[in-house]
């Protein structure tokens, strides 16, 4: 199992302290897409440039899913 920090940035990153555990960049990444998408239902702010970001024990960033995908398009390292 490794630690992954899943970060909400839109120019100044808000970082993920805790951390979650899973198998594989594969399951974080899954992860990250349904945080995305709860955010982006939730819509308590409307920024365009809102992204989830998942960072790896390493602090390597390995996805950026957009919150608001009609705007961005969700790229993987």
């Amino acid at each position: 199992m490794q630690t992954y920090y899943f970060d909400m940035k839109d120019g100044v990153p808000v970082r993920d302290r805790a951390g979650l555990e899973f198998r594989t960049d594969s399951q974080a990444i899954m992860h990250c897409k349904e945080l995305a998408r709860r955010f982006s239902h939730e819509r308590l702010v409307r920024d365009d440039n809102l992204f989830v970001v998942v960072i790896n024990e390493s602090g390597a960033e390995i996805h950026r899913e957009a919150v608001y995908p009609d705007t961005h398009r969700a790229t993987s390292a």
